[in-house]
């Protein structure tokens, strides 16, 4: 009973918007993989990238399509419980319609694919440029909108922290070894080289689509004079602060940490502000991922 009341509470709680959002993901993703990247034989990374590997050394009719259902749905059931209910739906979802788009692309719609790329024809850089941009802001739509369009993600998740390495490290380390066997089945290395870019651009679309173009930057400053400067950055940026009370560790005297959040271009002037009111403030600034706040 419990734990029908808890797969329920889950249920609740998927949102009408994320659908809509990883159907556009879905549709973005098969652009970037069937009109850039599997027309000349290049490869995404993980499960997308096994797919097309995969379609390209089976019967015609065991298409991408078909694979990218059978490798990552399995894959989603298996990480149920890790990642629960609601990522599972919308991570199935998600590969639902990209699996159904890649195969509307290739059999249904009227796309010439004999010269390779339908807009990049045979040049394989362009390919591996936009197919792994088009292909990463897919992915990242997913992500952002709680789903996951690639099952070694999951499994990355699961199993990293088991073999002591990091999500990123587990995901490399599959694409690594995915890109060798197409090297060494098709006796070729030219195209698992150019996919080592498709790859690379694909995880820094998924970092700016997930993050941001503009990362944010949290400061933290170390000061005797906190009701000077927590109330000059107040009134300057019109956003607030927050004061925590600490001791230096080796005057022993007390001493105030005030945290703030701003963007890159208010960094000058904030520095400025500071050093005007106390030349001796330390001041450490690092990038947030994200940031937001819960309304009551």
């Amino acid at each position: 009973m419990k734990l029908f009341k808890n797969l329920w509470s889950e249920l609740k709680q998927l949102k009408w918007l994320n659908f809509i959002f990883l159907f556009v993901a879905g549709c973005i993703n098969a652009v970037g993989v069937n009109i850039f990247l599997a027309p000349v034989s290049l490869y995404d990374s993980g499960i997308s990238g096994t797919s097309i590997f995969l379609s390209q050394i089976t019967p015609e009719y065991l298409t991408l399509s078909i694979f990218l259902l059978v490798l990552n749905i399995p894959l989603f059931l298996f990480g149920l419980k890790k990642q629960g209910l609601g990522f599972t739906i919308y991570s199935i979802f998600a590969v639902a319609i990209y699996s159904l788009m890649s195969w509307l692309i290739n059999d249904i719609f009227p796309i010439d694919f004999s010269g390779g790329s339908p807009i990049a024809h045979n040049d394989l850089l362009l390919c591996a440029l936009f197919g792994g941009i088009i292909s990463g802001v897919g992915s990242g739509m997913t992500i952002r909108y709680g789903g996951a369009i690639d099952g070694v993600e999951v499994m990355a998740v699961i199993f990293a922290k088991k073999l002591n390495i990091t999500v990123g490290t587990f995901v490399m380390i599959y694409n690594v070894i995915l890109y060798v066997i197409c090297g060494i089945v098709f006796k070729s290395w030219e195209l698992p080289l150019y996919s080592v870019i498709t790859y690379a651009l694909g995880l820094k679309a998924v970092d700016f689509i997930v993050e941001g173009f503009d990362r944010s930057k949290e400061v933290m400053i170390i000061t005797e004079k906190p009701e000077e400067i927590s109330t000059a950055l107040i009134e300057t940026f019109e956003c607030g602060t927050t004061k925590i009370d600490a001791v230096g560790g080796y005057s022993n005297n007390p001493k105030t940490i005030i945290y703030f959040v701003v963007n890159r271009f208010q960094i000058s002037r904030m520095r400025n502000l500071i050093r005007t009111i106390d030349p001796k403030a330390f001041v450490t600034i690092s990038e947030v991922a994200d940031v937001f706040k819960y309304n009551d």
